[in-house]
């Protein structure tokens, strides 16, 4: 059995949204020919498995990729100064069957391989209906020490700490490299606010 998280529209009705979706075993020719296609277009690039669960997600926006970007050329030289290796794009924390893939990383020298164990600090960028912060739970468990969480839509950047109680709590000032969370919201090169959106 297969439980999968995709996001679905029935344009009659509206959107449902997310809607979690039971596909027993064995799966339809039709779920595996999806997937095959999926994967030979490259559309399976960020999907995930949370505890066996696959979690399908849709390539990020041009506003979040840009934002990505600009992480990167801020991040990659204090990573450096400090003996980390940033790696972009995201990278599968986790094994085979109960991964995440971050936006981003931090790693110490002579990680590698398509499944890591752990990261020094993993970079998620928020996105419209997305679950990060229901990650915080993986990323403690796997030994995670930074989470940087930067949220474009309200323009906001929470950096987090693993404590030894094994949660996370804000920090001012990242342990590794050197950067806090103000200084980083002042960099970025925000996208602009959605039509619509709150001030």
């Amino acid at each position: 059995m297969m439980e999968v998280s995709v996001g679905m529209r029935d344009d009659s009705w509206g959107s449902l949204g997310s809607v979690p979706t039971l596909v027993k075993d064995p799966p339809p020719a039709e779920f595996e020919a999806l997937l095959e296609r999926r994967r030979r277009l490259g559309q399976d690039r960020f999907d995930e498995v949370w505890e066996g669960v696959l979690h399908m997600n849709p390539a990020p926006s041009y506003e979040h990729q840009r934002l990505s970007q600009r992480l990167a050329v801020i991040l990659d030289p204090l990573a450096s100064a400090a003996g980390l290796e940033a790696v972009v794009g995201g990278v599968n924390i986790g094994d085979p069957g109960d991964y995440r893939i971050p936006d981003g990383s931090l790693h110490r020298p002579g990680s590698g391989g398509t499944y890591l164990p752990s990261a020094e600090l993993v970079v998620e960028i928020v996105s419209p209906d997305d679950d990060t912060w229901k990650k915080l739970v993986f990323y403690a468990a796997h030994q995670v020490d930074e989470l940087l969480i930067v949220d474009p839509e309200k323009r906001r950047v929470d950096w987090l700490g693993l404590e030894s109680g094994g949660e996370y709590a804000a920090i001012e000032r990242s342990r590794l490299i050197e950067l806090g969370p103000v200084e980083l919201a002042q960099r970025l090169d925000w996208p602009p606010p959605a039509v619509g959106a709150a001030p």
